[in-house]
């Protein structure tokens, strides 16, 4: 059997599908919307709100359920959890760089990326942006695992 037809790649795709899907009803792929929610002093808009709640509403009950207790998950693969508690500088710098992309912009990856069949080209100027951050983070940190292996 090839591997793009394996019961985790299915899963994944059925997953991001039903996540799209979920961010397109519920408007959370307009970036208007998702600015109005930031916007705490102005026109504020609590949609994504109860978005959030609603997502929580349902997941809760389910981890308590069916996840909590486990250490593998449905389909086999142990939970990678990490084990990093620290908040260090790394953190911090990328979820500045994260939180201040997504408040000029009001679009985050799964949105961006649901919104990319729209043909917008800020939304591909978006995701390309992305990948290239993504791509120079990836280097950055391979170099300096490097150097802290060299000492």
């Amino acid at each position: 059997m090839s591997r793009a037809f394996t019961a985790n790649n299915i899963t994944a795709l059925i997953s991001g599908l039903l996540f799209g899907a979920g961010l397109t009803v519920s408007t959370m792929v307009d970036p208007a919307r998702v600015l109005g929610f930031l916007d705490v002093l102005g026109d504020w808009d609590p949609a994504l709100a109860f978005v959030m709640l609603g997502g929580i509403a349902v997941y809760m009950p389910l981890y308590w359920v069916l996840v909590r207790n486990k250490n593998k998950a449905l389909l086999g693969d142990y939970f990678h959890l990490p084990t990093k508690r620290k908040i260090d500088k790394p953190l911090l710098f990328g979820a500045s760089i994260f939180g201040i992309g997504w408040g000029l912009t009001g679009i985050c990856p799964g949105p961006g990326i649901t919104n990319l069949s729209s043909g917008n080209l800020g939304i591909i100027a978006f995701l390309l942006s992305m990948l290239i951050g993504m791509l120079l983070a990836s280097k950055y940190k391979s170099k300096t695992v490097e150097n802290a292996n060299d000492t």
